[in-house]
């Protein structure tokens, strides 16, 4: 491995967080956007806008320390407007931030890994659950990631009670608009009949773990014979077969997104998580195409 590359590219994500070429172009664009505007005109672009995003998801900063952060930025470079903190709430939620915008173009088929995680709701409150005896609750975070650079190709956000091989067709119609997918990786989560003919219609593999439970019953033919192969082989060969160790990219993935953002989510409802989760997805993608 080129470790001089690697320390490079980590050393440009910190590159990453105050990089203010937005302001070559800033007056431009305040021009463009306030064209035609009815109202009170804007004070701060979009591409700001976004870079404040970054910097609040990645230091998990609440929108009053956003604001003495613009400030505080507005003291170094005047042409930069401090802002009350309820607007950037609005304009950081009104923000189309794209998990694919950042994905590398690529006409080879896809190799994907799929899986879920749990990101708690927000930091406080916790004791509410506990005094009163409720289930503490989460949202899951679902990924397909690209088993060759850890890229999120499709994304999901749902409640904790959503099983994984629900979400598993949207995930693959989601990563089918960037290419071809040739092969998904998949825990014993969805080893079921729906999730193998699903693939098979779409002509991919489905590389998926059978349960210990699994029945050569199924309806499924192609899950017939993945249950059989495994059970004739035996799981160790099975897998060194299919290749299933390139399953662990998409955790390798999640690792990497938990200890960028932490295991937390700061927005309450379920429609601005949904939204904090898929601009901290775009800022995964971005780090890692650096």
């Amino acid at each position: 491995m080129d470790w001089k590359a690697v320390d490079e590219k980590l050393i440009r994500r910190g590159e990453l967080l105050l990089t203010l070429e937005f302001l070559d172009a800033y007056g431009d664009e305040l021009r463009t956007m306030n064209t035609g505007k009815v109202g009170r005109p804007y004070a701060l672009t979009d591409r700001y806008v976004e870079f404040l995003t970054v910097v609040r998801f990645l230091f998990s900063m609440p929108y009053r320390q956003l604001e003495g952060f613009t400030r505080a930025l507005n003291r170094l470079l005047p042409n930069l407007r401090s802002a009350d903190y309820s607007g950037l709430r609005r304009r950081i939620l009104r923000l189309d931030l794209s998990p694919y915008e950042a994905l590398k173009e690529s006409n080879e088929p896809l190799t994907i890994a799929v899986d879920s995680t749990g990101i708690r709701v927000h930091k406080a409150g916790g004791w509410v659950e506990r005094l009163h005896g409720l289930r503490k609750r989460y949202v899951k975070v679902h990924f397909a990631v690209n088993a060759e650079t850890r890229e999120v190709v499709a994304m999901e956000v749902t409640t904790d009670d959503v099983h994984d091989s629900r979400v598993f067709l949207r995930l693959l119609g989601k990563a089918e608009r960037h290419s071809d997918v040739a092969k998904v990786y998949g825990d014993g989560a969805y080893d079921n009949s729906e999730v193998y003919e699903a693939s098979r219609s779409r002509g991919t593999e489905a590389v998926i773990k059978p349960r210990r439970n699994s029945r050569l019953d199924t309806a499924s033919e192609a899950r017939r014979n993945a249950v059989g192969l495994c059970r004739h082989l035996g799981y160790r060969e099975w897998s060194r077969l299919k290749g299933y160790g390139r399953r662990w990219m998409v955790e390798t993935a999640y690792s990497t997104f938990k200890r960028t953002f932490g295991e937390c989510c700061m927005a309450k409802t379920m429609e601005n998580i949904e939204k904090e989760l898929t601009a901290k997805a775009f800022i995964y993608n971005t780090l890692i195409n650096l």
